[in-house]
């Protein structure tokens, strides 16, 4: 079975007009078999390959000073897909944000929050988010049947999102709460980081949680308490039923409680700093986020262990 969410297939990247380009910062691994067309093919790009690809442990494009993959041109498009087509470009920067979770059932996709589209995508829907599947959905594995579970829940739209968040670790046998936000901007902060506005993010947080005025916050959002609700579902969907063992998905079911939590106080602490908290804003810090939790398995990982 192939499940992904309703939202999954709206996925269009919007190159040029990204304004943090995939192509800068990130190393780009290339696949054996586009490998193998770039040593072969004969075109305008046949130097270029030869010259800004490394095979250092595992083959991979060498960034520019400024960090920018050679194929990205000036107008920030690929010369790989203006020149040979889009079929050519290597596994990675096709499936791009897409993720794939291999169960023993099924294969689950999602859009990662690392892409500011998939952000715009995900965290603007109204709707509830549903699993999609061109057959019928069905499993026997208790892990999946209680994330599936604990989806409903954080979907309850009769209560307030930090309810349905406090009902989904009771389902799941455990409990969290952020208590200490200048203890966890430190851990953060200890982290390795790849962007300063990150950096600049767990600063502004970590002098401004005190005294923050919930209340005003709270009625700022009220009319888009859909972005925790999508943001929350989105993280219990991607890492909880790939955990190995109950006791894994626990921390998993902590790991949705605490991303939540953390969103909140950034948000709020942007609205207290600059009077307001945009949407585009909410964009911004979830990507920060995915990009510098998600998307570094160390960090990740060791913050799962440290909940």
């Amino acid at each position: 079975m192939h499940i992904y969410p309703n939202y999954y297939k709206n996925f269009k990247c919007i190159a040029s007009r990204c304004k943090h380009n995939c192509c800068i910062g990130w190393e780009i691994g290339i696949d054996e078999n586009t490998l193998h067309f770039y040593h072969t093919v004969e075109c305008d790009l046949s130097e270029r390959f030869k010259n800004h690809i490394s095979f250092d442990d595992t083959a991979h494009f060498i960034l520019l000073e400024d960090e920018r993959c050679p194929f990205l041109n000036n107008h920030n498009l690929c010369d790989i897909i203006t020149t040979l087509g889009e079929e050519h470009i290597c596994d990675i920067c096709k499936e791009h944000p897409r993720f794939h979770n291999e169960l023993p059932d099924r294969t689950e996709s999602g859009l990662g929050l690392c892409c500011e589209e998939a952000c715009r995508i995900i965290l603007s829907q109204k709707e509830k988010m549903t699993l999609q599947c061109e057959s019928e959905i069905t499993t026997d594995d208790k892990i999946i049947i209680l994330r599936d579970k604990a989806l409903e829940t954080l979907q309850n739209r009769e209560k307030h999102m930090s309810e349905r968040i406090d009902d989904m670790l009771m389902l799941c046998n455990t409990s969290f709460k952020l208590y200490d936000i200048t203890r966890w901007c430190d851990v953060l902060l200890s982290f390795e980081r790849m962007d300063d506005s990150w950096t600049t993010l767990l600063t502004i947080l970590k002098e401004n949680n005190e005294h923050q005025n919930s209340y005003d916050f709270k009625n700022h959002m009220a009319d888009r308490e859909h972005e925790y609700e999508q943001f929350a579902t989105y993280t219990l969907y991607r890492h909880f039923a790939n955990a190995p063992t109950l006791q894994e998905a626990q921390k998993r079911a902590k790991f949705t409680a605490f991303s939540y939590a953390f969103l909140y106080a950034l948000g709020e602490a942007m609205y207290k700093t600059s009077g307001e908290f945009t949407f585009e804003t909410q964009i911004d810090i979830a990507r920060l986020f995915s990009s510098e939790i998600e998307y570094s398995d160390e960090n990740l990982y060791t913050l799962f262990d440290m909940l």
